[in-house]
């Protein structure tokens, strides 16, 4: 626990309101999705970067850890306080500070919900595209920390495709910025790619300048049923090779229909052993004619059925056989391990089967859907943890997935970052020169290790 004197000095900076000891609030801030619990000595909520700075040079006089977060929706366990310490909570900084339409840019604070961007931006004619499944509560500065994907990357990007310029407390508490507003910038090292994605252990998001797009005049939406994952995947290859790059192109497998099959009343054929969500956006004319030919393309290659929306309320039906995932699996057994694995696409089919094996082997459901453009797989091993031997189980199968991935040239995250989850497993995928480099970064950025310790690496 921190001594009272430490706790006076954090209410000075920030407002005896905003800090709390009290076991609800550390509770409150000791989970996030992987549903890991690590408690905080003290929650803070600060509202500006300047405070920021003040809590960050009193922790590194005192020696205390800070664990920055803002919704805890994070899948690796990136902002839990491991070593106690601080909970430095953003959701304070919540502002859209600006949305410049003359250059298409929009700066904000890091407490945003990306989807309270996203709305604030189409009301202008503007496009925000990165989309992860967590917009509707996860917040800009996380998405930012761990470079938050999305079934919009294959056509858009991730989030550091778009992120233009940073303020940052560093760990040492000094407030910088890197990057700007305009779409080019070269003067020295680029700071602003070496935040992105750094999980929090580089600096504190305190303001992000992002590029926006316009809005897409028009989209189109379409399901098409396969018997089989190899029809899927091949589907994938004509479309991309037939020169369109949807908007979104999500699969579902075998094991995942049946699952919502089971769970829900949609109607699924039972010949059915892939599932696509095909969606093209842009000019009303284009996307018409690009829906034709993609038809064209996949339909010799094992369609069992297509269903094209033919409005906004057919495209939402689609997409809700996509959102009843999640709630169907947690009926198949209580407990989820999520990987975000990610295969160069042409390998997505020996993948799944690869997954489809060692189910078998372990005699344990795993459920498989994701982002096909992209090869990027979400892999839900289900177990039971009360029952004993499932959860080693769990771990077995994710280390024989992530040793089949990284064989088919593949990485063993796609956009869920390394946190404290997949830390054991970075040896098998870096290099032990590559570690050292990015420890050395580390090292020299924060020397008395204070921000975010014990994520991505086992020892800091």
């Amino acid at each position: 626990m921190l001594e009272n004197r430490i706790i006076r000095i954090i209410e000075g900076i920030v407002g005896e309101q905003h800090v709390s000891t009290a076991d609800t609030d550390r509770l409150c801030y000791s989970y996030d999705a992987t549903q890991r619990q690590h408690r905080p000595d003290a929650v803070v909520w600060p509202s500006n970067a300047k405070e920021i700075s003040l809590l960050l040079k009193m922790a590194n006089a005192e020696g205390i850890p800070v664990y920055p977060r803002g919704a805890g929706s994070g899948f690796t366990g990136g902002s839990l306080p491991i070593h106690g310490g601080l909970a430095l909570v953003l959701t304070r900084l919540d502002a859209i500070l600006r949305i410049d339409e003359e250059n298409l840019i929009a700066e904000v604070e890091p407490g945003v919900v990306t989807r309270q961007l996203q709305k604030a931006v189409e009301a202008l004619g503007l496009f925000y595209p990165p989309d992860p499944a967590s917009l509707k509560f996860s917040t800009l500065g996380g998405n930012v920390a761990e470079c938050a994907g999305g079934p919009r990357c294959v056509k858009y990007g991730v989030t550091k495709d778009y992120v233009l310029g940073l303020e940052v407390v560093t760990p040492q508490g000094d407030i910088i910025r890197t990057g700007g507003e305009t779409m080019k910038g070269v003067v020295g090292y680029d700071l602003t790619k070496l935040l992105v994605g750094s999980e929090g252990t580089l600096g504190v998001i305190t303001k992000i300048i992002l590029k926006l797009l316009p809005l897409p005049a028009a989209k189109k939406t379409m399901l098409v049923l396969f018997d089989s994952i190899d029809g899927a995947a091949q589907a994938v290859a004509a479309i991309i090779g037939g020169k369109i790059i949807p908007t979104t192109l999500e699969f579902m497998d075998g094991t995942t229909i049946d699952c919502v099959r089971r769970n829900t009343d949609l109607e699924l054929p039972q010949a059915a052993r892939a599932v696509l969500i095909i969606e093209v956006d842009g000019d009303s004319a284009l996307i018409e004619k690009q829906a034709e030919t993609i038809l064209k393309l996949v339909n010799p290659l094992g369609v069992v059925n297509t269903w094209v929306a033919a409005n906004s309320e057919e495209s939402e039906a689609i997409w809700q056989v996509r959102r009843s995932v999640s709630p169907s699996m947690r009926k198949v057994n209580p407990d989820k391990f999520n990987e975000d694995i990610c295969v160069p696409r042409s390998r997505l089919p020996e993948m799944i089967r690869t997954i489809e094996a060692i189910s078998d082997k372990l005699q344990i459901p795993i459920v498989n859907f994701g982002h096909a453009g992209d090869g990027n797989i979400h892999v839900n091993i289900m177990v039971d943890t009360a029952e004993p031997g499932q959860e080693q189980k769990a771990k077995q199968a994710i280390e024989e997935i992530f040793a089949a991935t990284l064989k088919l040239g593949g990485t063993m995250s796609g956009e869920h970052g390394v946190g404290v989850t997949k830390a054991p497993y970075i040896p098998m995928e870096l290099d032990p020169a590559a570690v050292a480099y990015m420890k050395a970064i580390k090292k020299a950025l924060d020397p008395n290790n204070i921000l975010n310790p014990g994520k991505i690496f086992l020892q800091d």
